[in-house]
């Protein structure tokens, strides 16, 4: 049996769609098999934090360290996110899809 993958959501308060992306993500954990109570929210409050986490916006999701979505040269700071999804338009929260099969690949690999 494979360790369970460590899943984390950094967020910044000032961005309106940390709490959707929880909920998603929470809900993604559980349908794979996960406690959505192991989840580590951590909040990213200033630009040292942002500095110090490589934080490119909120939310962002970790899975065992790694972002959902390489956010390749995107800036470093307290800002709100953007995704591209599958269908190629952009969204403030990532693609549904992408959270769920990320998750499957780090539950079956032990690592995404």
């Amino acid at each position: 049996m494979s360790p369970k993958p460590a899943v984390q959501l950094l967020m910044w308060r000032d961005c309106p769609s940390w709490e959707e992306a929880l909920a998603l993500l929470r809900d993604e954990m559980e349908a794979a098999g996960l406690d959505p109570r192991s989840l580590d929210v951590l909040e990213i409050r200033t630009d040292a934090d942002a500095e110090q986490e490589e934080f490119v916006g909120s939310p962002t999701i970790r899975i065992d360290g790694r972002d959902l979505q390489p956010p390749g040269d995107e800036p470093v700071g307290l800002s709100c996110r953007v995704y591209r999804l599958r269908d190629g338009r952009v969204s403030p929260l990532p693609d549904r899809d992408d959270v769920r099969d990320t998750l499957r690949r780090a539950i079956h690999a032990g690592g995404p």
